[in-house]
């Protein structure tokens, strides 16, 4: 069985939420090991030591070694809890291993010749990573840190499936067990994106249109003649007055003097009335 890594570790008696607070404080990283048919064990690793693994990919797939005083332990990294928005591990879990027990892990995946591509090189094409990592179980001394992904033989809409993916003597893909076949990778003709057409709303270019200005001297237009509004000069008739009409008076307007016998003979009448009335 390989090793890759090996971290020193320290057991930890204090347990609970305030106890994992102050030993953050304290630049420690609250761990666990479990598995390997023994009782789960609570650990402290110094946070420098493993952020400074942690930033290598082969970490998080490979075989490392714990080791607590005089004694060292086979274990793989199973789950890490980082702070939502500080550069902080918050706690991480190792699962022991056994040499005649299989694991499974996850194990990324390298594309080797997307750039030479026959769909991209010769036919224009842009490869699609469908997912960077496979699921696979094996015996430990079996476990590969990668598994490499050759693309150059792919044409433009053809596919790379999980089936054909080569691996190792002796590892296996979880979602093939499963009899799920699922893509990793993929060639398709680029999209060209249309330039969107304005669609032009009938209702509101109307309603701009009618709310436009109108043009000087035009029929209605403010100051043409007879618009609502205008100020009638002096000794000009409206147009459509009767002759001699007053200045300014509606279209069809009797004569001035028409209208001054009208009233007065108005005036007589109503008067002669009031004075029947009265002898009555």
């Amino acid at each position: 069985m390989k090793i890759s890594f090996k971290l020193d570790a320290e057991f930890r008696d204090d347990q609970g939420k305030g106890a994992s607070r102050r030993l953050r404080r304290l630049g420690k990283v609250p761990a666990i090991l479990y598995g390997g048919k023994i009782d789960a064990r609570a650990l402290l690793l110094d946070h420098t030591r493993l952020s400074q693994l942690m930033d290598n990919e082969r970490f998080y797939s490979t075989i490392l070694a714990l080791k607590v005083g005089d004694q060292s332990q086979a274990a793989v990294l199973k789950d890490v809890q980082r702070h939502p928005y500080k550069n902080q591990i918050m706690h991480i879990d190792f699962q022991r291993v056994l040499e005649d027990e299989k694991i499974r892990m996850l194990v990324p995946l390298h594309f080797r010749g997307g750039a030479e591509a026959i769909g991209v090189k010769e036919q224009g094409g842009v490869l699609s990573h469908v997912r960077n990592d496979v699921e696979v179980t094996c015996l430990p001394k079996d476990l590969p840190e990668f598994v490499e992904v050759d693309v150059s033989e792919l044409g433009i809409n053809q596919v790379i499936k999980l089936s054909d993916l080569k691996l190792p003597a002796g590892v296996e893909i979880v979602d093939l067990l499963a009899r799920r076949d699922g893509p990793v990778a993929s060639i398709h003709m680029p999209r060209i994106e249309e330039e969107e057409v304005p669609v032009v709303d009938e209702a509101a270019a109307a309603a701009a249109t009618a709310g436009a200005p109108a043009v000087p001297g035009a029929p209605g237009a403010p100051g043409a003649p007879g618009a609502p509004g205008t100020p009638i000069a002096p000794g000009v008739a409206t147009a459509g007055a009767a002759p001699g009409a007053a200045p300014g008076a509606a279209p069809g307007a009797a004569p001035a003097g028409d209208a001054k016998g009208a009233t007065g003979k108005g005036a007589k009448e109503g008067k002669g009335a009031k004075k029947g009335d009265g002898k009555k």
